[in-house]
């Protein structure tokens, strides 16, 4: 039986690392369905120039990840159509993660709204107790946003900020090494093997001069 990881991307700036997240899928052989908001499209013409259209989005998608799609199992659902298989609990997947998650994204699922099918998708997912990883990068916060993040938290979801770490790629590490961290630690939560970055060795990089 299909059991794909559910992945949403929401109109926050950070399409980057969504695309980390669903190459690091693919790369383990983890089948995707996915789901991109009509804000994240807006998002996405404006950080990479690509368009995300429904009609054509295998194409789209090929472009924004930079690989052939041949062979992968990959399913795209439309963010409006609310009667797609994510949106029941019924419909079997392993879990979900949404990112990057818009301050928006996180309150509509924090409180049930179910705007649309990435919304719907992540409340179905939590409230199946599956695992579900939810990537704010908006800073600075406000109160409701925390607040909705400590719901999140509070329903089973891991909150886990796009914050990546400078140890082994060091202080001149490149844009692409900083975002395989945040994805790296995105596939950690959802328990899905990779290689996109170093993991703590005990050793400060001083003792290995």
């Amino acid at each position: 039986m299909r059991e794909p990881w559910v992945v949403g991307v929401s109109g926050a700036s950070g399409t980057p690392y969504a695309a980390a997240v669903i190459r690091g899928l693919l790369d383990a052989g983890a089948p995707v369905d996915l789901v991109v908001s009509r804000a994240a499209r807006l998002t996405l013409l404006d950080e990479t120039g690509r368009p995300f259209r429904d009609a054509h989005w295998a194409e789209d998608l090929a472009a924004w990840l930079g690989r052939d799609l041949d062979g992968a199992d990959v399913r795209h659902w439309p963010a409006g159509d609310l009667a797609a298989g994510p949106s029941s609990g019924s419909y079997p997947v392993r879990g979900m993660a949404v990112v990057p998650a818009s301050t928006a994204a996180c309150a509509g699922i924090a409180i049930g709204l179910s705007k649309d099918l990435l919304q719907r998708a992540a409340e179905v997912n939590l409230k199946e107790r599956r695992r579900v990883v939810v990537v704010p990068r908006e800073t600075p916060v406000t109160r409701s946003h925390l607040e909705h993040l400590i719901a999140l938290h509070d329903a089973g979801a891991v909150v886990l900020p796009a914050s990546p770490g400078f140890y082994g790629a060091g202080a001149d590490a490149s844009a692409a090494q900083l975002v395989d961290f945040v994805a790296g630690k995105v596939l950690d939560a959802l328990g899905v093997p990779h290689t996109l970055s170093k993991r703590w060795a005990g050793r400060l990089n001083a003792d290995r001069t």
